[in-house]
């Protein structure tokens, strides 16, 4: 009880953000010294439910002890399963709120929003029925008869004790009128837990009589050296201009002037009143993350933030921001030449060169992503230090469960949904976003069942009064208008407020509980016209089109909506090109063949300061998925595209002459000096348009049609043909998605049955992602009782945890190694050497013995999640079947982290496999194809 308690202390002192000590101590009369005295005697308080028989009963040898001073206890044989009815949490929130009355006066309703950080210190807040069931079975609190009022006076002098100690007896007199906000209620559960695992490590906290030589005092600096925790973030508000600041943040040229967008932005965090939501929509490469990092410097300076969270929409899109994050870490004012944390949050960041180097030397990879697993040691310290600013990925912080605390972090969208899933020590995620600065980037890529969660948290994030900044390129009014309320609650704008306007680019801002402003910067003044162009579905018009565009060289984009048509269009347009000149990219490749795909994609196709030397001159074509779509910097002079929702085809349109090559595009082909997209993958001889059945499967019938619908008055010579980028990316986007829809003539009947379709989709959708949602904030006062009832008990970023956020079947996902002809096993042949130069091709992988390090780590690094096909249930068990047939037990436990409990897919010599009634093939240029069996 000590421990902790000294921990709390020192956690409220030195590592809990300003922010948050500030939220708790407002809400008591003796401001921040209540504050930090509430912590502290909840933590001392938080184990007192031990001291019942319902536990103690567990180790006989203690259990006489206690006899022989009066505590009689049946044994815990004679207990049976009733004692699990009160688990020594529960018993200890009882036990604190009866004293709470008996001895200090306290009304029974207003206990339970104090004692409830003891009951759900174990992760999940008690439920009523579970209070009341533990109430009927009063004897696991106390043995009836003589030795009651022995267990009541040992429980309550504890108590006395505590309060003594930790001097709060003469506070809790003024306490017992306070109405603490459920935000409160779940952060100081949060910091119980925290102090509770800190304290309980006996690498840290060494148990009797090793300690015994120590003094408290002595104890407590040496467990707090050892644990080494960075201090919070804390920011200090830029008074220099905004050329200034951009300039030094970014590694600006000296005469660079930032973007209008940039601009705006930042003089807007500086105009509201108090940091809240910001939203930025503006258009592909106007500067949106580095005006979001300025914006989030001074939302965490004015609120007292600790760190900031970049939550991105894919581990692509987290790992290419990782670096740029650091990047701009080590020139940050208050960071630079300090130690600080920080995190790259998904399931396969220790695969990542980038955050494995910040790891602490002679840290356990077992501390990455399993709680139970970490063997933290006092000499696991710093990690290898930046230019600047010493960045660590924290051992102690590594945890599934904690992760999240480091004070920067950028990962998946997942991770900041969690917050709004019920599930188990859901408080410790909350505690984790509550003390930073919220960056939401690509919100328009997540659908309705994602956006029912999202639209949760954002509401507990303004209960928190977190700073969120919002990116997206093409953002539906009607979208805007919900992220808005969400946030600030009902009364913050109105619908005519927020969806009559056009205007673009945009920024809205939004204090909590306050009413939302927009500002309407322009744009850069590099704008592109884009010719719009229906095209027949027909791959070998295709190719020689292409072949006709491409005579004088020049590099063309083919972004198809499903794999399947992906390979199957770079088959036709090899035969017609060559090999050499088609390059395909999809989702479906290991993991280390699509990072290096995407650099192979940047270098060619990058900016003309990094690709010009790589560009292909001859005429080269890239055929895509939607992975061309999100963040990659690339730059060609012809778009082909299936007809997608319109958002998604004006960010297609978005690599379509994205940097400017030469005045009037003069280093371009000369055929291809104007920006010309080709839209494909429908049917549009038809008296209305008929997608092809891979894309409605994709996006549903619906949205292509309207989305179709906008664009007809810019096709092929339309009134308002060219489509101007960015002048009318707002335009198309409310058209497609706002509440009147554009009806061309004949297409009324399709529109209708398509949107009796949709809407029971989204309907669907959102009925399911309510079911495990958090609830609503409550009332100040309200306890957290049943907070996380009827929950999915853990959530983690495992592909059945991303299930639970997103609204997609849970994917099998497999390590691809290779069989040779001998039966030996080996990494992939083509692999490349890593940063350092090693091998990492064709390494020997023995079946009867652990691999080595770096070959495990090489194997598990070529992860590959398998398509659809396989995530039915009936394919999914004959394909688990099937793979667990290669079951090596070498490979297994902690002696194997990288390996263990994993799905090896042993391709042949040829890289072929079959697996549940598919041919698969695999290659490092065309990645994964899947193939029915006839039968």
């Amino acid at each position: 009880m000590e421990d902790s308690a000294a921990v709390a202390g020192l956690l409220w002192d030195k590592w809990l953000p300003a922010a948050l000590r500030t939220l708790v101590a407002e809400m008591l009369p003796g401001g921040e010294l209540d504050g930090r005295a509430l912590v502290v005697w909840l933590a001392g308080v938080h184990d007192i439910g031990k001291a019942t028989p319902a536990f103690a009963c567990q180790v006989d040898e203690l259990a006489n002890a206690m006899r022989d001073h009066g505590l009689e206890m049946r044994s815990r044989q004679a207990m049976g399963p009733d004692r699990r009815l009160a688990p020594h949490g529960l018993a200890g929130q009882l036990l604190l709120g009866e004293w709470l009355e008996e001895r200090h006066g306290w009304a029974p309703g207003r206990t339970g929003q104090f004692t409830v950080a003891v009951g759900g210190h174990h992760g999940t807040p008690p439920e009523h029925g579970q209070i009341k069931a533990a109430f009927a079975h009063e004897e696991l609190l106390r043995t009836p008869g003589p030795s009651a009022s022995v267990w009541r006076s040992v429980q309550h002098e504890l108590l006395d004790v505590v309060a003594e100690r930790f001097g709060v007896a003469e506070r809790l007199g003024q306490w017992a009128t306070v109405r603490l906000p459920q935000p409160v209620q779940v952060l100081l559960t949060a910091l119980v837990i925290v102090s509770d695992w800190i304290a309980s490590n006996s690498g840290l906290f060494p148990y009797f009589p090793d300690a015994a030589a120590q003094s408290d005092e002595e104890r407590l600096a040496s467990a707090w050296r050892g644990l080494d925790l960075p201090e919070p973030w804390r920011a200090e508000e830029p008074a220099c201009t905004s050329a200034e600041l951009f300039g030094s943040r970014f590694d600006l040229p000296a005469d660079a002037t930032p973007r209008p967008v940039q601009e705006a932005a930042l003089k807007l965090a500086r105009d509201m009143e108090r940091p809240g939501l910001m939203i930025i929509e503006a258009p592909m490469g106007e500067g949106k993350t580095e005006a979001a990092l300025a914006v989030a410097e001074v939302f965490a300076a004015r609120s007292g933030a600790g760190g900031i969270l970049f939550a991105l929409p894919t581990m692509a899109t987290g790992n290419a921001m990782f670096p740029r994050l650091l990047h701009w870490l080590d020139r940050l004012p208050g960071v630079r030449g300090q130690r600080h944390s920080v995190h790259l949050a998904h399931s396969k960041a220790a695969l990542n060169e980038e955050f494995v180097d910040l790891m602490a030397p002679g840290g356990s990879i077992t501390a990455v992503g399993v709680d139970d697993a970490v063997a933290f040691s006092p000499r696991q310290g710093v990690g290898r230090r930046r230019a600047g600013a010493e960045l660590v990925a924290h051992a102690w912080l590594r945890g599934r469960k904690r992760a999240l605390l480091a004070s920067f972090v950028a990962g998946t969208i997942d991770q900041l949904l969690f917050a709004g899933l019920k599930s188990r020590h859901l408080a410790l995620r909350h505690l984790a976003v509550a003390g930073k600065v919220v960056v939401i980037d690509e919100a328009h890529a997540y659908d309705t069942y994602m956006s029912v969660y999202l639209d949760r948290v954002l509401s507990w994030l303004g209960a928190y009064r977190v700073p969120v900044v919002v990116l997206s390129a093409t953002l539906p009014a009607g979208r805007r208008e919900e992220l808005v309320r969400a946030y600030a609650g009902e009364g913050a704008t109105t619908a005519a407020e927020m969806t009559d306007d056009t205007a673009y680019p945009l920024l809205t801002a939004v204090a909590p509980g306050g009413t939302a402003v927009r500002r309407r910067p322009e744009a850069s003044a590099r704008d592109t016209a884009v010719e719009v162009e229906r095209f027949d579905d027909d791959l070998h018009v295709l190719a020689d089109r292409l072949k006709d565009e491409l005579v004088g060289g020049g590099c063309a984009l083919v972004v198809r909506n499903t794999v399947k048509r992906v390979l199957e269009t770079a088959q036709v347009l090899r035969a017609k090109f060559g090999d050499d000149r088609v390059t395909v990219a999809h989702s479906c490749f290991v993991d280390l063949d699509r990072a290096a795909k995407d650099s192979h994609l940047l270098r060619r196709f990058g900016p003309p300061a990094s690709a010009d030397g790589d560009r292909p001159l001859d005429g080269h074509v890239v055929v895509a998925s939607q992975v061309a779509e999100q963040s990659l910097d690339i730059d060609f002079d012809l778009l082909v595209s299936d007809l997608c929702p319109v958002d998604l085809l004006l960010q297609r349109m978005g690599r379509l002459h994205r940097h400017q090559r030469g005045p009037g595009e003069s280093n371009r082909p000369e055929r291809l000096r104007r920006a010309r997209c080709l839209i494909t993958g429908t049917d549009w001889t038809a008296p209305v348009p008929t997608p092809v059945r891979g894309s409605v499967a994709v996006y549903g019938a619906y949205v292509l049609l309207r989305s179709a619908a906008v664009l007809l008055p810019y096709l092929d010579g339309g009134p308002q043909r060219p489509v101007r980028l960015p002048v009318d990316i707002s335009l198309l986007v409310q058209g497609a998605y706002g509440r009147d829809a554009v009806v061309p003539d004949g297409w009324e009947h399709a529109l209708k049955e398509a949107r009796v379709l949709f809407d029971k989709h989204r309907d669907d959708q959102a009925e399911r992602a309510a079911v495990f949602r958090l609830g609503e904030v409550g009332r100040p006062g309200r306890p957290l009782f049943g907070w996380v009832a009827a929950g999915v008990g853990e959530a983690d970023d495992s592909r059945a945890g991303r299930a639970q956020v997103r609204d997609s079947r849970e994917s099998l996902e497999v390590v691809v190694v290779q069989r040779r002809a001998d039966g030996s096993l080996a990494t992939l042949p083509w692999l490349p050497n890593d940063r350092k130069g090693r091998k990492r091709g064709g390494l020997e992988l023995p079946q009867e013995q652990v691999p080595t390090s770096f070959a495990a780590r090489t194997a598990a690094a070529c992860g590959l999640r398998l398509p659809l096909q396989f995530s039915y249930a009936e394919t999914a068990d004959r394909a688990i079947a099937e793979l667990e047939q290669l079951y090596l037990p070498a490979w297994q436990g902690k002696n194997s982290p990288w390996l263990s409990d994993q799905l090896i897919l042993a391709l042949d010599e040829d890289c072929q496999f079959r697996l549940a009634g598919f041919s698969l093939r695999y290659s490092p240029f065309d990645g994964l194809e899947v193939i029915r069996d006839r039968d």
